[in-house]
């Protein structure tokens, strides 16, 4: 799979970092990103504070810090595939 078809030019769903949090917070305009993953969500460690959190929708905030996370939907079964966006990332 490559780049999303609906979504223009720019990253894909098998981005890393923050170009793949941009991605999906963008994507389908915006929508993917309040979109709940399958099966109630994915539990991790914050990338940015280490705190335990559960991810529950395609882009979200660690509850500690507000480090922003987040998962394609292709990856979306797997918690190794969280990405995070960096200390100094907010979503707007």
């Amino acid at each position: 799979m490559g780049e999303c078809s609906n979504c223009g030019s720019g990253g894909g769903p098998f981005s890393e970092g923050r170009e793949l949090v941009e991605f999906v917070a963008n994507a389908h305009d915006g929508q993917l990103r309040v979109q709940a993953i399958p099966g109630g969500g994915l539990t991790s460690a914050c990338q940015g504070c280490g705190a335990e959190f559960t991810l529950t929708t395609f882009v979200g905030a660690c509850p500690q810090c507000g480090g922003v996370h987040a998962i394609s939907p292709p990856r979306s079964a797997d918690p190794t595939g969280i990405q995070f966006a960096g200390t100094d990332f907010r979503l707007p």
